[in-house]
């Protein structure tokens, strides 16, 4: 990698992927206005690759040189888009409508290189499928709060028993294909 990478999200879990993959970076968050006036009537795959291009966009104002990396996740279950839960409520009504059945989760990546045109963007998916949830395991569940911060209220990463990889990358349903990034940078830095 020819440039000093930053990583645009506060993600605790986009920042331990890229530390386990052996990364050195550095962090700088675009602030959540980034995300208003998105285009409202995209489908889910552009929408997670718009919101990870202006994340991207809005760090590159910020610096004069480095490789930004942002990105951005939903699930996506039957034809709702899933983001991450308002409230507990909101968790409950995303994990009962996925109960049972198989969904897909999206990530959007960009890189751009700071003070160039060099910008590439990618999307990811992954096919997951969700056991038939008791309500006695759900509850407990959302008492424990994992739920929060995470797209469609559940975090892969924690080991649940009860949901499982179909096809794809168990770190695009975390957050971030780390497996895909060598290739990325390749592709950006040649671009």
């Amino acid at each position: 990698m020819n440039h000093e990478l930053i990583l645009a999200s506060q993600s605790p879990r986009r920042k331990q992927l890229l530390t386990d993959a052996g990364y050195s970076f550095t962090v700088d968050a675009p602030d959540d206005s980034v995300e208003r006036g998105m285009c409202s009537n995209c489908s889910p795959e552009e929408l997670v690759v718009e919101s990870a291009f202006l994340k991207a966009a809005a760090i590159a104002k910020r610096h004069e040189a480095g490789l930004i990396l942002a990105a951005d996740t939903v699930a996506v279950c039957g034809s709702e888009t899933l983001g991450k839960p308002v409230d507990r409520d909101h968790a409950e009504k995303m994990l009962r409508m996925m109960s049972g059945k198989r969904h897909r989760v999206l990530t959007g990546v960009c890189m751009r290189i700071a003070g160039t045109s060099q910008i590439k963007t990618w999307l990811e998916q992954t096919t997951l499928v969700m056991s038939d949830l008791e309500d006695e395991q759900l509850q407990g569940f959302l008492d424990s709060d994992q739920w929060i911060g995470k797209a469609g209220a559940f975090g892969y990463q924690d080991g649940l028993d009860w949901v499982r990889i179909v096809e794809g990358l168990a770190s695009t349903v975390v957050g971030l294909p780390v497996e895909k990034l060598p290739e990325w940078i390749r592709e950006v830095e040649a671009s």
